[in-house]
């Protein structure tokens, strides 16, 4: 199963998969609720993050004040998107179609219908990054494309 890589602006790096987001998101349901030309399963974003947050505050002990501004996601061909905390109020994550993993599109997918674009979507997700106002220059409009910088590291990964 893949691996799905979360940087948080406090708590750090962790790994996660695809199995263990849906079980702490919980709730599931058809994307075509949210996105009507889109067909699988997903779940909602938010409470992914909530159930999520609350399990390492537990883990840790503390209660973080501090809310994120931003969410970047970065998809294993290198194309990624940074999208404002506060247009992420509908945004799904898919996972399954037709009962299995999404495949070439996966391991996850993220839409983001009525954001500052008409519905944003990044495939093939292996890194999600939640980040604070300090950390980040995101403004009101959400920003995608493929990378356009590597480091010396990435370069020379086989």
């Amino acid at each position: 199963m893949s691996e799905i890589n979360i940087y948080h602006f406090h708590y750090g790096h962790s790994v996660t998969n695809v199995a263990r987001m849906a079980e702490v998101a919980g709730e599931r349901f058809d994307i075509g609720q949210r996105v009507p030309e889109v067909s699988g399963e997903a779940f909602d974003l938010l409470t992914w993050y909530a159930n999520w947050l609350a399990l390492i505050e537990a883990e840790e002990g503390e209660t973080l004040s501090e809310q994120p501004s931003m969410l970047k996601a970065e998809a294993a061909d290198t194309f990624e998107a940074t999208i404002p905390w506060n247009q992420l109020e509908l945004a799904a994550v898919l996972f399954e179609k037709d009962g299995k993993p999404l495949g070439r599109n996966g391991p996850i997918r993220l839409y983001v219908p009525d954001g500052s674009s008409k519905c944003l979507n990044v495939k093939s997700i292996v890194t999600i990054r939640i980040g604070s106002e300090a950390l980040s220059s995101v403004k009101d409009e959400a920003s995608y494309g493929f990378k356009q910088t590597f480091s010396k590291d990435e370069l020379f990964k086989k």
